[in-house]
């Protein structure tokens, strides 16, 4: 075989995966379409080391959200990488609310996070003077990452381990045969070679569906359904007034976690995102600046400061989503398909948030499927 391991796509997951097993594989190759790492969804987000508050027990986005928050903290302190431990507070703003928040705890300590505590008005104003709520969950653990810093020392790491990653390099067919896999990359100039390897991950975010189904592993049950996120940035002198994540209570089906406020590692304040279903994979990154009043008025109610000329556009990203609209949501789909046919083949399917946060955790995941 030309290669023992490929990797198809350079986000944050993939850069992780091809980190852990150059470390210990020096024969890996990480295959990605674009100019260079994390064009898509990978650094079109709010940026948040979660917690692991929302998600339901036993899952994959869960045990893999926990144990990557950890290992998150500890890699940028190893590698200087810019992060803020700044904490995050979901804001209950009617009695209502204050019951779905107060199930989000037990939720939260069902999947073992244990550091949440629920305040009340003073103590939000402690934290938060210029937000409105009634009560919240403080939750001292979620943090911010520069993304582009982490994947950048990824990238290097992959390097520096004996890794090799091609960038234009678009994989437009895979076959299976004996020991193996036949992959066929095309670049920017459309010219095309083949190579073969052992095996194939499959970390290819907005288009791994589709690459499941290059490999003869087509399922409809996988099928990417792509979901738009707008934000809109809160305009100086504003953005000073927050310091900390403040998330309204989520929609029931975790459809989203509601347009919420993040702060960035250079003091900006962003909203968003919202949650809006493509028809198909035709990506406008465009802001809707018609929304303006939507998030107005979704964040007004617990930013009472907020008037309406203090929003801008800012920017769009689209989520690998594999529920379909008004379905909850579904978990991680990691899986070695030696089960339908495929051996050496893994696939990581809706790798949506808490994939940022969780991308080290899945990369030890990974390692646990490979067996050379």
């Amino acid at each position: 075989m030309d290669a023992q391991i490929t990797i198809i796509g350079a986000g944050v997951a993939g850069l992780a995966i091809a980190e852990r097993l150059s470390r210990e594989f020096g024969d890996v190759y990480l295959a990605e379409k674009h100019r260079t790492f994390g064009q898509e969804t990978s650094s079109r987000n709010s940026e948040v080391i979660h917690a692991g508050i929302y998600y339901p027990k036993g899952s994959l986005k869960s045990k893999l959200c926990l144990e990557g928050k950890r290992m998150m903290y500890d890699y940028c302190r190893k590698h200087e990488i810019p992060f803020k431990k700044c904490g995050k507070i979901i804001v209950a703003t009617t009695e209502d609310e204050i019951r779905i928040i107060e199930d989000i705890l037990d939720t939260a300590a069902g999947n073992g996070v244990n550091d949440l505590e629920l305040i009340d008005r003073d103590r939000i104003a402690e934290l938060e003077p210029s937000v409105f709520a009634l009560k919240a969950v403080w939750s001292p653990s979620t943090g911010i990452v520069d993304t582009h810093s982490l994947m950048k020392s990824l990238e290097t790491g992959i390097i520096l381990n004996g890794g090799l990653i091609a960038y234009d390099s678009e994989v437009t067919g895979i076959r299976k045969i004996a020991g193996g896999y036949e992959i066929t990359i095309t670049d920017s100039d459309k010219s095309s070679f083949t190579f073969t390897s052992r095996m194939v991950i499959n970390s290819a975010g907005l288009a791994s569906d589709l690459i499941s189904e290059m490999a003869g592993l087509a399922d409809e049950k996988l099928r990417i359904n792509f979901c738009k996120g707008e934000y809109f940035r809160l305009n100086p002198p504003k953005n000073r007034l927050i310091n900390r994540l403040v998330y309204p209570v989520p929609a029931h089906n975790l459809e989203g976690i509601g347009i919420h406020v993040t702060i960035d590692m250079k003091g900006g304040v962003k909203l968003g995102p919202d949650v809006s279903w493509l028809s198909s994979n035709v990506f406008d990154y465009k802001v809707t600046a018609s929304k303006q009043d939507e998030f107005f008025r979704s964040v007004r109610k617990f930013l009472p400061f907020l008037e309406y000329d203090d929003l801008s556009p800012e920017m769009a990203g689209i989520r690998p989503k594999i529920q379909r609209r008004g379905e909850p949501a579904r978990d991680f789909y990691i899986r070695e398909e030696s089960h339908r046919g495929m051996p050496g083949f893994i696939n990581l399917i809706g790798i949506e948030s808490p994939g940022l946060t969780s991308c080290l955790a899945i990369a030890n995941y990974v390692r646990e499927m490979i067996s050379i």
